[in-house]
């Protein structure tokens, strides 16, 4: 276990690192597959060489490319085998999903780890699993598919995942009902700004005074890109490649780019000696000056816009 408590000094270094938002992503792609490397090597020590090719594959922020100094888990595998490598690969995703909670990356509440069946499959089950998904539409099953595919390959073979990402494409070109629902899915975000353009801290327990800035800032430019990359096929998974590859048409929204990019910067700026993944997220309004929460109030504004066009967008293009 040397190894481990070794990458787990490395992430010590994470705020350090975290000179912008580029670089300290970059430095948690090179720690986490730094970590993979050593779980698989472990596991190649137990059973011998994979069965088959695979790809381990990220999601969530990390699958955007849009970590802060601190994140949870959000990852999968992708088999080439049959059936007969699965309890491999799972044992594989179990190692990996410890190996990375040693380093210092929480578990996912919601089991969105390779250890988990779910997400852990052969290519064959995995085409399958995504028709699953957007056949039964139902809330979960959209979360599910969303969480998914907001995903890019950090270890083996990205076409694996080029060619879930066709499978899902094609469904929707057969089904655009079915932009309504993933529309529905993510319209209930909680507003952080009031009628009369007060900041609205959580109220309740030991978050009460701050900005959860996940759900009030972050989810509306997320949900609204990745609603844009399922329209326009864009197989990029980060919410700034998303904006840089729309059409022209979209050229409208392309212009709040540049909104969401200063919000990555104010988290970071903020939230550089957060001390665990949750303190991330949330920021004191008492720590931000009066020109600091005008900043904050019109990043959120420019998302709730953001969403709201491209909901109109959308539901213009593809009525019920």
């Amino acid at each position: 276990m040397k190894t481990y408590r070794e990458m787990k000094v490395n992430r010590k270094c994470l705020p350090a690192a975290a000179v912008n938002h580029q670089k300290l992503n970059a430095y948690h792609d090179q720690l986490m597959a730094q970590t993979v490397q050593f779980a698989m090597e472990k596991v190649r020590g137990e059973l011998g060489d994979p069965p088959a090719p695979f790809a381990f594959f990220l999601m969530g922020s990390a699958g955007r490319f849009e970590q802060s100094v601190w994140s949870d888990q959000d990852h999968g595998i992708i088999f080439a085998g049959d059936d007969t490598c699965k309890s491999y690969f799972l044992r594989a995703g179990t190692e990996i999903t410890d190996a990375l909670e040693l380093v210092g990356y929480e578990r996912c509440d919601g089991e969105v780890m390779a250890s988990n069946p779910l997400w852990c499959k052969s290519v064959e089950d995995w085409h399958q699993q995504i028709t699953d998904w957007m056949t039964e539409a139902s809330w979960q099953s959209l979360r599910h598919f969303s969480t998914f595919f907001d995903s890019r390959v950090l270890i083996g073979d990205a076409g694996y995942l080029t060619e879930l990402k066709k499978t899902a494409f094609s469904i929707l070109e057969k089904q655009p009902a079915l932009y309504q629902r993933l529309i529905d899915n993510v319209d209930f975000y909680k507003k952080g700004i009031g009628i009369f353009g007060q900041l609205l801290p959580e109220q309740q327990g030991e978050q009460s005074g701050t900005i959860h800035l996940k759900q009030k800032a972050f989810f509306p430019y997320v949900n609204a890109l990745r609603l844009l990359a399922l329209k326009n096929k864009i197989f990029a998974p980060s919410t700034l490649s998303r904006f840089r590859q729309l059409p022209e048409e979209y050229h409208s929204l392309q212009t709040y780019e540049k909104d969401f990019k200063a919000l990555l910067e104010f988290r970071l700026k903020f939230r550089r000696e957060a001390k665990t993944y949750k303190e991330v997220h949330l920021i004191p309004i008492q720590d931000l000056n009066k020109q600091e929460k005008q900043e904050l109030k019109s990043m959120m504004r420019k998302g709730y816009k953001l969403f709201s066009k491209t909901k109109t967008k959308i539901e213009e293009a593809c009525p019920k």
